[in-house]
């Protein structure tokens, strides 16, 4: 039967394919007597013999899309899957309680789990608790006869069907087989979406109900353009779904031929079109897609897709990776933002009531916790600097004392490198990430001692409006053109002039195209966003008479008082779609 869906365009792109549902299996079960014990070890060995050829093929797959060290985690599964004093403790409570292999499973890793995870002082240990807890699961699922899904198996054209993707799950996505996704929760600027954008697949977000309207193997027509979603789609609505990818497919071949131009607006204004990225390997696509520099590089996925802290060396390779793929274009590296939705196993951080307003980013860098972690991404980011054009830029800054005792620790480091011989490059710009409305009101202050201000609209956004931006309940309160959204923005761009420094923007606002015509019209510098928006971007901007922006961002910011009236006003000046 044909069901429509609508949720929020999260990714551009238009795919029909077949469903693959990615959500977690039933593993409940009753504990049973048994007589035949042996019968039960047979069913325990079965099951762990299947799940070892699993995590096996899943980490042969990794290595090949993610790199030897991200699939190091399987290795850890496998371990645990080999533990002779585990499995033969989950055999001795068969027979000895004369109960199924699942009871006897559960209350052994139970056991384990809870040993590992009380070891505060061994980060170490306690991340085999999560190892166990993974296994067990995979275990139990072979001994109940289910599949717990898998991305990394995908292998035929496929639309992902979830209640939410992890970044990892996303990191395991093919795209040479993913051709979109689908999910209950999630928003334009939720990790699953920039990843999506990042990997060029279609995404529609936030449809509340598809893992319950959607089984396995029904056809899916997804339209990450529009936000609609149809199930079984008829034959005409799979034809007018495929025309309309063939459009786009068009269109982006014809913004293709912008890569080597460069952005300016009608009236030949230059700004600067940078990207967002996650890892070295997204340099390519900065590249492919002609972008003038990294206007975000995140730093925290190295410290998320590692066993431990990375090492300065590992650090330092990461960077100098990005520096010198970029072939002298500037890179804005993010320190460390952990906290917030973003935690490490092997990181132990308080439970906190609300983590997005709590200890995370420069908080944590310059607190005693943090120090050393703080001088060590200093020392790699340095030691890197001589490779290209680097740019620092430290996130989450509400006090300007923040702001200093960070560029304290980097003067400190820079020092200490250049006694000891190491080369560090002399132009390197230190700057602060704007996402708090007290920065952003204070610019004028910081602007004085920073050398540049990157504007982080996801967050600037939820603060100002007191509204999670994960959250659909207040989705409606996440407005990037609202007049008081616009007002701080162009606070932040005009204190940043006033001083003779750039102010630039790596919020998902920087690519939205009906923003781009009211931050022209502000001053932006730069741009930053996904690759894939660059040149779109690019394309709209060529449209653009600057003068005429520049009215009508004035008459937006002294004469609006909500969003629609913005959307209105920007009609009479500029046509977008």
């Amino acid at each position: 039967m044909t069901e429509m869906l609508k949720g929020i365009a999260a990714s551009d792109g238009v795919a029909v394919a077949k469903a693959y549902l990615l959500v977690q299996p039933d593993l409940s079960f009753e504990t049973v007597s048994v007589t035949d014990t042996n019968a039960e070890e047979a069913r325990l060995d079965a099951a762990l013999a299947a799940s070892q050829d699993e995590l096996s093929l899943i980490r042969e797959k990794a290595v090949g899309s993610l790199g030897e060290e991200a699939a190091a985690v399987f290795d850890a599964h496998l371990m645990v899957l080999a533990d002779p004093e585990m499995i033969g403790q989950i055999k001795e409570t068969i027979r000895a309680k004369e109960v199924n292999a699942e009871a006897a499973l559960t209350e052994v890793t139970d056991m384990f789990i809870t040993i590992f995870e009380g070891m505060e002082d061994n980060p170490y240990m306690q991340e085999r608790a999560a190892d166990i807890r993974d296994v067990t699961k995979r275990v139990l699922a072979n001994l109940l006869g289910k599949k717990l899904p898998n991305p990394a198996s995908i292998d035929e054209e496929s639309i992902v069907i979830a209640n939410d993707l992890t970044p990892s799950d996303t990191a395991q996505l093919d795209k040479k087989f993913v051709k979109a996704f689908v999910t209950n929760i999630g928003g334009r600027t939720s990790h699953s979406a920039i990843m999506a954008r990042t990997l060029e697949i279609a995404a529609v977000l936030g449809t509340n109900n598809v893992t319950e309207v959607v089984k396995n193997g029904d056809v899916v027509a997804v339209n990450g353009i529009t936000g609609q979603v149809i199930v079984n789609p008829s034959d005409d609505q799979v034809a007018e779904f495929k025309a309309a990818g063939e459009a786009y497919a068009k269109q982006k071949a014809e913004w293709a031929l912008l890569k080597d131009a460069e952005t300016v607006t009608a009236d030949g204004k230059h700004f600067e079109l940078a990207a967002n990225i996650g890892t070295p390997k997204d340099v390519q696509g900065v590249n492919d897609n002609g972008a003038e520099a990294v206007g975000l590089y995140r730093t925290e996925f190295l410290y998320m897709d590692s066993q431990d802290f990375p090492t300065e060396d590992e650090q330092y390779q990461a960077y100098k990776e990005v520096l010198e793929g970029m072939n002298g274009k500037p890179v804005v590296v993010r320190t460390m933002d952990i906290g917030g939705d973003k935690e490490l196993p092997y990181f132990d951080l308080p439970k906190e009531m609300n983590p997005f307003l709590g200890f995370r980013a420069l908080r944590i860098s310059i607190s005693e916790t943090g120090d050393a972690m703080f001088r060590t991404q200093i020392r790699a980011l340095l030691r890197a600097s001589v490779h290209g054009h680097l740019r620092i830029m430290f996130p989450m800054v509400a006090l300007l004392k923040e702001f200093r005792a960070a560029k304290a620790v980097f003067d400190e480091e820079k020092a200490k490198l250049q006694a000891e011989g190491i080369p560090v490059a002399d132009n390197i710009e230190v700057g602060i990430m704007i996402e708090i409305p007290a920065a952003a009101m204070l610019a004028d202050q910081f602007a004085k001692e920073v050398d540049f201000f990157s504007i982080g609209t996801n967050d600037l956004i939820q603060y100002t409006m007191a509204a999670d931006r994960m959250n659909e309940q207040v989705s409606y309160l996440y407005q990037p053109y609202n007049p008081s959204i616009l007002r701080l923005i162009n606070n932040v761009v005009k204190a940043a002039h006033a001083e003779g420094k750039w102010a630039g923007m790596c919020g998902e606002m920087a690519g939205d195209q009906k923003a781009v015509p009211l931050l022209v019209g502000i001053g932006l510098d730069e741009f930053s966003m996904s690759a894939t928006s660059v040149l779109r971007t690019r394309s709209l901007m060529k449209k653009l008479d600057t003068k005429k922006m520049e009215e009508l961002a004035q008459r937006a910011l002294t004469e609006c008082s909500t969003m629609e009236e913005v959307l209105e006003l920007e009609k009479e000046y500029v046509d977008v779609d």
